[in-house]
């Protein structure tokens, strides 16, 4: 396997004029830096719809995509915005924060006039969209103008005809929204248009994109509406289980994630087929696929819905290797990531092994007495060649946080690990990036934060909370030509660099 390095930063945190980042022509600037910082890998987070709390693994579509990231200069472009329509628009004033209450509505409002004025029924391309992707398309868009109609409300507080898809009410909704239903379809059809041309640039100068999908899908999603009988639901589509994640040295609860299980035996009567379309799916969207909790085809945390924390719960048995053959006799092999961080049991490893993917090692997991697996497992000269190496990953503190939240003695593991008594500690992050990049992993993924020595004013996310994440946005100024120039001499001097 040939040694790689790549960056991970979510699309959002891009930056950009408008609020968030998107597939503008910052998104093609980013991919120019990372050429030229000799990157390989541009890992993203879910590029899917967001929900209540923004967060990216609660989707409204495991299909969709997010309106948000639409580049409005393209919109500017076809002449169905203009630029002063976009400038005078009040996204938020903060460049390194992202107001997601002004994005919900002064975002929504500029695409619907984009679609007001695009003539879209009469665009082939648009047309052969929709007809390529009915499978999923014509729910989901059904599922948001009606939740419109509800005001926002989750589908399991719909009437009860549309809530349990009576074939009367689908009939009256479709003809009754038909507009709105189309203006769903056209903000996929803008989505899918500007990322398929985005990815095709990073392709072209050798940046591969590692995108990132949850194992579950959010309750309150166009894919549980219409599919009930592959999920935990009773006879009124109310769940009778959610998931979740036992209570560790983060958390005395745990954490209570809330999305349906699945209901796996019908899945298998399928030949798992809803899985295998989703991998094709995103396969057609990224080089490589991350999939998030991946322990949860081993063993799942199963809460009873309607629990205040994850600490009532319960592991049931997963899907195991069953799943993936089957997914590897319809695909072949594929390009994955198995996000295999959290409590590990033998059996989990042992899925790990037999599937052939990548697991993933973090460096603040092998100094953090917090973490509930092996330590010795993340100390990097035990990182096998088969394995993806983070310093952490979106859920973690950044580097510089980390190291002085932890304890004196941890922080003493870590200069004896180095055997680095010297550097100052607000330049000690580097070596610690060092560390990672000369493991024996065959690929590295640094955070921007941690390459920028942030503190977690710029974290991603903190699990279990609300209100904050998901928010932090990279500076232009911050894009330099000394920290690319650093990041290439590091990745080229630890065999790393991309010559392509």
């Amino acid at each position: 396997m040939q040694r790689s390095a790549g960056i991970l930063l979510p699309v959002s945190s891009l930056p950009s004029p408008y609020g968030i980042g998107c597939f503008s022509q910052e998104a093609y600037n980013f991919v120019d830096w990372l050429k030229e910082a000799g990157q390989t890998y541009w890992q993203i987070l879910p590029l899917g719809t967001t929900s209540y709390g923004d967060s990216p693994y609660q989707s409204f579509s495991a299909f969709a995509g997010n309106p948000y990231f639409i580049s409005l200069d393209a919109l500017v472009e076809e002449g169905v915005l203009t630029a002063a329509e976009c400038k005078k628009t009040n996204f938020g004033r903060k460049a390194d924060d992202i107001n997601y209450h002004r994005l919900y509505t002064e975002r929504g409002r500029l695409l619907r006039l984009a679609y007001s004025r695009s003539n879209i029924s009469q665009n082939e391309d648009f047309i052969a969209f929709c007809e390529k992707n009915k499978w999923w398309l014509d729910d989901f868009a059904l599922f948001m103008a009606v939740k419109d109609r509800f005001g926002g409300k989750p589908w399991t507080e719909w009437a009860e005809d549309i809530r349990l898809r009576w074939q009367n009410a689908l009939d009256y909704y479709h003809q009754e929204l038909y507009f709105d239903v189309e203006y769903y379809k056209y903000i996929q059809f803008k989505f899918d248009e500007q990322w398929r041309k985005l990815k095709a640039y990073a392709n072209s100068k050798g940046i591969q994109i590692i995108g990132d999908i949850p194992i579950y899908v959010a309750l309150d999603s166009a894919d549980a509406w219409a599919n009930p009988d592959l999920f935990q639901l009773d006879e009124k589509n109310v769940p009778t289980a959610v998931a979740g994640v036992p209570p560790d040295g983060f958390s005395a609860t745990g954490q209570l994630w809330g999305n349906p299980l699945y209901r796996w035996e019908v899945h298998r009567d399928t030949g798992y087929q809803w899985w295998i379309t989703r991998l094709w799916y995103c396969f057609e969207l990224y080089d490589v696929v991350r999939i998030d909790h991946f322990r949860g085809f081993d063993e799942y945390f199963s809460v009873p819905y309607g629990s205040d924390t994850a600490a009532a719960g319960h592991w049931e048995k997963g899907p195991g290797m069953e799943l993936f053959h089957a997914v590897e006799h319809a695909l072949g092999k594929r390009n994955i990531i198995a996000e295999d961080l959290g409590y590990m049991s033998d059996s989990v490893r042992q899925l790990v092994r037999d599937s052939g993917f990548a697991g993933i090692k973090v460096l603040e997991f092998a100094f953090d007495s917090r973490d509930t697996g092996s330590a010795s497992d993340y100390l990097p000269h035990n990182y096998p060649v088969n394995s993806v190496a983070y310093t952490g990953t979106h859920d973690n503190e950044t580097l510089v946080s980390w190291y002085q939240t932890i304890t004196s003695a941890e922080r003493t593991m870590v200069r004896d690990y180095l055997y680095d008594y010297a550097t100052p500690e607000d330049q000690l992050y580097k070596s610690m990036i060092a560390l990672v990049l000369r493991s024996a992993a065959a690929t590295c993924i640094i955070p921007m934060q941690d390459w920028l020595g942030l503190d977690n004013s710029a974290r991603i996310n903190k699990p279990s909370t609300l209100g904050k994440n998901w928010r932090w946005r990279l500076k232009k100024t911050q894009l330099t030509k000394k920290l690319q120039k650093e990041i290439c001499q590091m990745t080229t001097r630890y065999g790393r660099r991309n010559w392509d």
